[in-house]
C-alpha cells in the first residue's frame, strides 16, 4: 500500500501499477462487472460515438443514469435510441457559452453528479481557431474539459464521492505544453504538436484537479484508451499523415499488422470505466492511467508503443501554471473550495 500512503502524483510520485488483474485486452464489460451503479448520475462527453458510445451503454448498463451533451442532436438520438437511462443535451465543446448553458441546465435540475467523464476530443485537424482566437484542439481536447469541470464543481461536490475522468492520450508524447506560444499564433502550426499539446495539458489538469479536489472527495484520473480502429477521430486526417503514424508504407498500402495490433472499442473504453468505477482507486488520483492500470512513467519519446507517461506532463509546477493560465485563456475562476 506503498502508494496509497503518497499525497498527491506530482512528478509522478503514484506513478506505477497496482495490478489491477486486467490487461490490455480487457473490455468495458469486463471492468464493470459485480459494479452497481444504480442512483448514479454520470455525465459523458462525446458519448454518443466511439468509446464514448462504448462507455455510456456501459455505465447505463450497471445501472447509472447518464446525460450525453451533443453538437448533433439528431445524430446522437440515432447513435443512443437503444440504450435506456440516457438524456441527450446540446452542447458544442467550441463554443464557451454552450458549454455555460449545459452545466446551468444540469445544475438547475438539482441533481449530484458522481461520475463525469470528458471524453470528447479531436486530432488531425487543420488549424482552426474558436471564436476567443483558441487554436481549436487546445479548446476542444483540454480547455472545455477545464470549462465544463469548473461549471459542474458544485453538482460534483453535492455527491459526497465523485470521479472526473479525462480522456488524454499517448500522443502527449509528441509536445511538452508550449506555455510561450500555445496558440500557435509566432510558430509553425503542426497538426500533432497541437494535439500532444493539448493532451499534456488533459494530464497536467488531471493532476492538479485531483491534489486540490482530494478534499472533498472527488478524485481526479487522465486515461489513455489506448490506439483504437474505427472511431471518427480521424476523420480528418490525411493519407500523409497516417503515413507519418505507420498506418501506411510509402507506397500508400495499409499495414495490416499495425492496424491488427489494435484495440477494438471495448477494450478502448475499458480503461475510462475502470477508472471511474473501480474501488481500487478510492484513495488515489491524479494519475496517468492505460491498460486499465495505473501506467508506467516513460522516458522514451520515439518509442509511443511502449506506453507509459513523460515526467513533464506530471510536473507539478507546469500543473500550477497552466491552471492559472488556463483561467486566464477561459476567463473562467475556478474555486475550488
Amino acid at each position: 500500500m506503498e502508494q496509497i500512503q503518497a499525497k498527491n502524483n506530482y512528478n509522478g510520485a503514484l506513478q506505477k501499477p497496482i495490478g489491477s488483474g486486467f490487461n490490455a485486452t480487457s473490455t468495458a464489460s469486463d471492468v464493470i462487472k459485480g459494479i452497481d451503479l444504480t442512483g448514479k448520475i454520470a455525465i459523458v462527453t462525446g458519448g454518443n460515438t466511439g468509446i464514448g458510445l462504448e462507455t455510456v451503454k456501459t455505465l447505463a448498463g450497471a445501472g447509472a443514469t447518464v446525460i450525453i451533451p451533443a453538437r448533433d442532436i439528431k445524430k446522437a438520438k440515432n447513435n443512443l435510441q437503444d440504450i435506456t437511462n440516457v438524456e441527450i443535451e446540446p452542447m458544442d465543446l467550441m463554443d464557451p457559452v454552450s458549454i455555460d448553458t449545459f452545466a446551468e441546465t444540469f445544475l438547475a435540475s438539482g441533481r449530484p453528479l458522481h461520475i463525469l467523464i470528458n471524453n470528447a476530443g479531436i486530432m488531425w485537424v487543420p488549424l482552426r481557431r474558436d471564436s476567443r482566437g483558441i487554436e481549436s484542439q487546445l479548446a476542444t481536447n483540454y480547455l472545455s474539459q477545464f470549462q465544463l469541470t469548473a461549471r459542474l464543481w458544485a453538482a460534483l461536490k453535492e455527491a459526497n464521492s465523485s470521479r472526473v475522468v479525462n480522456v488524454t492520450s499517448s500522443g502527449h508524447q509528441f509536445a511538452p505544453f508550449n506555455f510561450d506560444d500555445p496558440n500557435f499564433l509566432n510558430r509553425k502550426y503542426e497538426t500533432l504538436q497541437g494535439y500532444g499539446q493539448s493532451k499534456t495539458a488533459v494530464n497536467l489538469f488531471s493532476l492538479e484537479l485531483d491534489n486540490c479536489a482530494k478534499s472533498s472527495n472527488i478524485r481526479a484520473f487522465a486515461v489513455h484508451p489506448g490506439s483504437i480502429w474505427g472511431t471518427e477521430l480521424a476523420r480528418e486526417a490525411s493519407r500523409e499523415l497516417f503515413q507519418q503514424m505507420g498506418y501506411y508504407d510509402a507506397e500508400g498500402n495499409l499495414l495490416q499488422e499495425k492496424t491488427a495490433s489494435l484495440k477494438t472499442i471495448p477494450q478502448g473504453a475499458a480503461t475510462t470505466v475502470w477508472c471511474a468505477t473501480t474501488p481500487l482507486l478510492n484513495n488515489i488520483g491524479g494519475v496517468y492511467c492505460e491498460d486499465v492500470d495505473i501506467a508506467k512513467l516513460t522516458f522514451e519519446p520515439s518509442r509511443l508503443e511502449l506506453g507509459g507517461v513523460r515526467p513533464y506532463s506530471l510536473d507539478e509546477d507546469n500543473a500550477k501554471r497552466l491552471w492559472k493560465l488556463s483561467e486566464e485563456m477561459t476567463g473562467v475562476k475556478f474555486n475550488i473550495s
